[in-house]
C-alpha cells in the first residue's frame, strides 16, 4: 500500500504523501500570461501569476521585458499608450477592500504610477484611445440595492430573463456589465456609455477615437435566441447595431485603416457545439464575411483574445488542432490561413506590432512561459516556471472505424519497465474542448502519485472538423444529426481504453479508475452505471448526473436545448433518456463524489441527488462538498482548497488502486 496517512483533509498543517504532492506542484504554478507589445514591438509587458499556498492566494504582477515592473499582488491587464510612453494596469489598491483601481505608469521617462479610477465591481478589456486622451474599459454597474446595510435591508430581485445569475459571478441581471471611457490623465470622472440593462463585452476603437465597437445582447428575447451583436458605442450619440441577431459575433478588432472590423463568431446561435470562425465587415456592418471556413477548426483557443491585425488585409487568432492550439495567419480575402507557430504546443495569448511577434506558450512538461519573434529568430524572454514529466501521443481508431481518436498517456514518477502500474483514465469536461500539449496539473499530480495517467479527445470536442464536433448533438436537434451524450463519445473513451491496454503493458487491466469533471463528471457516472465492471473505483465531480434538472437549476439552463435538441418542457423523456441518474441503481463500482457548494453551472443538487440514491442503495459511496468554492474549484479555487481536493482525490484512488490485486 502506498503511504496513505488517515486524514480528515481539514487541517491545513497535516498533509499525507499525497497532499504534499499537491502542495509541491501548486507552489510550483508560475506561468506568463498577456503578452502585449509597445507600438514598435520594442518592449513587451506581461502578466505573471504565482500561486501562493501560505498565504492562501494567486499573485500577479506586471513584467516589463524579463522582470516585474509592478509590486504586485494583484495587477494586470497591461495596456500601451498609443505612443508606447505609458502602460496603463489594473490592481486593488483602492480604499475599500474589493475595490478595482485602474493606473498608469511612465515606463521610461520621469513621473509616479497614477490612479485614473476605482470600481467597485472589476476592471476588464482595458484599452486605450487612438490618441491616447482616454482609456476605454468594462465594468458591472451594481443596482442601488448593494447599497444596503446588508443583506436583509435589500429590495427582493424581480426576475424576469433566463441567465441572471452565472457561476462565479453570482447575481448579474442587476449588475450589468458596461463599457465606461475615463480620461487617461485621470482629470475626469469614468463616464458609462451603455446605461441600462444589457451586457457588453469587448472595447475595440474606432481608428479616430469616436467611439467603441463591442459585443452585447441588446435585443429583447436575447435570451431565448441567444443571438449576440456587435454594436458601436459613440462617445457621444446612440448606439448603432452592426449585426441583426442572425448569430454569435464577438471579439471585435478594427482594422489600421479604420475601414473594417474583424471578429469571431457562427451563424446559428441555436446550435452547439460548432467551430467558432473569424470574419470580417466594413465599419458600417456591410459586406460581412466569414474569411477562415478554409481551415475547419475552432478559432477560440485556451484563452480567447480580440484579433490582432497586421496590416489591413491580414490578422492573427488562435485555433485549436488535435490537441494543439498555434497562432494563424488569416487574409480578409478568404485564403486558407497559415499556420505561424509550430510544434506539440498551447498558445495561451499573442500580440504583434511592427516585425516583433509575441506569444505566451504551454508545453505538457511546464506551464507558460513567454517568447519573442524577429526577425525570424524565436527567444524565450521568461524563465519562471519548472519543469515536471511530459507524456506521449497515440491514436486509435474509433470502434465504428469512422475516425481516429487522439490521446495521451503520461508514465508514473520513478518509472519501471518491468512493473505493472494502476491506471487513471481521464475525460475532460465540456464537452466542446480537449485535451493535449497543455500542462495539465492534474496529470501530473496523478502521475506524481504513481499512476499511468491516460487522456483522450472523444467525439463531441474540439479541435477537429465540425462533424467531429456535431457526433454527440441530440438526435431530435432540427439543425444538425448526432447521437446524444452517452453514445459514439462512450464508446471512444473505452476504445482509447483498450487502446493503452493493449499497446502498453506496463498498464494494470486489473487496476483501473476514472475520473471526469463536469460533462466529464456525466460521463463518470454514465460508465458506472453502464460499464462499472471495468473499473475499480470512479470520481465524477461537479458532474452533470440528471439532464431535466440540470435545466431547470444550472445558471445556464433553458440553454442545453441547443445541444440536446428539444427543450424540457416539449420533451422531458430526452433528457431523462441520457441522463445516467435514471441508472444509478446499476452503480456497484465504489464512488466519488466532489462538488462545489457555490456551483451554479452544475448545482450541488446533481450530487445530492446521486450521493441520496446510491446512500438509499447502501453503495460504497463517498461524498465531499466544498464551501466557497463554485463549478471552477479544480482550476481557480482558492489554492488551499484546490490542495485539498487533490489530496482526496489521491488518497482515494490510492486506497483502491496501488495495492495490488
Amino acid at each position: 500500500m502506498a503511504d496513505n496517512t488517515p486524514t480528515d483533509h481539514t487541517d491545513v498543517d497535516q498533509l499525507t504523501r499525497h497532499g504534499r504532492i499537491a502542495r509541491d506542484l501548486l507552489h510550483l504554478r508560475t506561468e506568463v500570461s498577456r503578452p502585449r507589445l509597445s507600438p514598435d514591438g520594442s518592449r513587451v509587458a506581461s502578466v505573471v501569476s504565482t500561486i501562493d499556498l501560505d498565504e492562501n492566494t494567486t499573485r500577479t504582477r506586471v513584467w516589463l521585458d524579463r522582470a516585474p515592473i509592478t509590486a504586485g499582488p494583484h495587477d494586470g491587464q497591461p495596456a500601451w499608450s498609443p505612443d508606447g510612453g505609458w502602460l496603463a494596469f489594473t490592481s486593488r489598491r483602492g480604499e475599500q477592500e474589493g475595490d478595482s483601481t485602474l493606473h498608469v505608469m511612465p515606463v521610461d521617462g520621469p513621473g509616479e504610477v497614477r490612479t485614473i479610477c476605482t470600481m467597485a465591481d472589476g476592471l476588464d478589456d482595458v484599452t486605450w484611445s487612438p490618441d491616447g486622451r482616454s482609456i476605454a474599459y468594462t465594468s458591472r454597474t451594481r443596482d442601488v440595492r448593494y447599497d444596503a446595510k446588508d443583506v436583509r435591508w435589500q429590495s427582493p430581485r424581480k426576475v424576469e430573463r433566463f441567465f441572471s445569475r452565472l457561476n462565479g459571478e453570482d447575481w448579474v441581471f442587476d449588475r450589468p456589465r458596461h463599457v465606461y471611457v475615463v480620461a487617461a490623465d485621470g482629470t475626469d470622472a469614468p463616464r458609462c456609455l451603455t446605461p441600462g440593462e444589457f451586457q457588453h463585452t469587448g472595447v475595440a476603437w474606432l481608428a479616430d477615437s469616436s467611439g467603441i465597437v463591442t459585443c452585447a445582447q441588446r435585443h429583447d428575447n436575447w435570451d431565448r435566441d441567444l443571438a449576440a451583436d456587435l454594436y458601436v458605442v459613440p462617445l457621444d450619440g446612440e448606439i448603432t447595431a452592426l449585426t441583426q441577431q442572425t448569430g454569435l459575433f464577438s471579439r471585435p478588432a478594427i482594422s489600421p485603416d479604420g475601414s473594417m472590423i474583424a471578429f469571431c463568431g457562427v451563424d446559428n446561435s441555436l446550435l452547439y457545439p460548432q467551430n467558432v470562425k473569424v470574419g470580417v465587415m466594413r465599419v458600417d456592418g456591410s459586406e460581412r464575411r466569414w474569411i477562415s471556413e478554409r481551415l475547419d477548426r475552432t478559432f477560440e483557443g485556451i484563452s480567447p483574445q480580440p484579433l490582432v491585425w497586421l496590416d489591413d488585409t491580414t490578422l492573427l487568432c488562435t485555433a485549436e488542432d488535435r490537441g494543439e492550439t498555434h497562432v494563424y495567419r488569416l487574409h480578409v480575402d478568404g485564403r486558407t490561413p497559415e499556420r505561424l507557430t509550430e510544434g506539440p504546443i498551447a498558445v495561451t495569448g499573442f500580440d504583434a506590432a511592427g516585425d516583433t511577434f509575441a506569444r505566451t506558450s504551454q508545453i505538457v512538461e511546464r506551464p507558460a512561459e513567454l517568447f519573442i519573434t524577429r526577425h525570424g529568430a524565436t527567444e524565450q524572454l521568461t524563465d519562471v516556471a519548472t519543469s515536471c514529466s511530459g507524456w506521449e501521443r497515440f491514436a486509435v481508431p474509433c470502434s465504428d472505424g469512422s475516425d481516429e481518436i487522439d490521446a495521451w498517456i503520461m508514465r508514473p514518477a520513478d518509472f519501471d519497465p518491468t512493473r505493472r502500474y494502476p491506471v487513471l483514465l481521464n475525460v475532460h469536461g465540456g464537452p466542446f474542448t480537449q485535451y493535449g500539449e497543455a500542462f495539465f496539473d492534474e496529470a501530473q499530480m496523478q502521475a506524481a502519485a504513481g499512476f499511468v495517467v491516460i487522456m483522450s479527445n472523444p467525439r463531441g470536442g474540439s479541435g477537429r472538423h465540425t462533424g467531429w464536433a456535431h457526433a454527440i448533438i441530440g438526435p431530435k436537434h432540427p439543425d444538425a444529426s448526432g447521437t446524444g451524450w452517452g453514445t459514439v463519445d462512450v464508446d471512444d473513451v473505452l476504445a482509447v481504453l483498450d487502446g493503452a491496454l493493449d499497446r502498453y503493458p506496463f498498464c494494470d487491466a486489473d487496476r483501473v479508475g476514472m475520473i471526469g469533471g463536469s460533462y466529464g463528471g456525466f460521463m463518470a457516472t454514465t460508465l458506472a452505471a453502464r460499464h462499472g465492471d471495468r473499473f475499480r473505483a470512479i470520481c465524477s465531480e461537479r458532474a452533470v448526473n440528471n439532464l431535466l434538472t440540470e435545466e431547470w437549476s444550472s445558471d445556464i439552463g433553458s440553454a442545453f436545448r441547443i445541444e440536446h435538441g428539444p427543450d424540457p418542457v416539449e420533451d422531458p423523456d430526452e433528457y431523462l433518456r441520457m441522463s445516467p441518474m435514471v441508472l444509478a441503481r446499476d452503480i456497484h463500482v465504489p464512488m466519488l463524489i466532489i462538488h462545489s457548494e457555490q456551483d451554479w453551472r452544475c448545482p450541488i443538487s446533481q450530487a445530492e441527488e446521486l450521493w441520496m440514491t446510491l446512500r438509499f442503495l447502501d453503495r460504497d459511496v463517498t461524498f465531499y462538498r466544498f464551501p466557497g468554492e463554485n463549478h471552477e474549484l479544480s482550476r481557480s479555487g482558492s489554492p488551499v482548497h484546490r490542495r485539498m481536493r487533490a489530496e482526496i482525490i489521491l488518497d482515494w484512488f490510492a486506497d483502491r488502486l496501488l495495492a495490488q490485486s
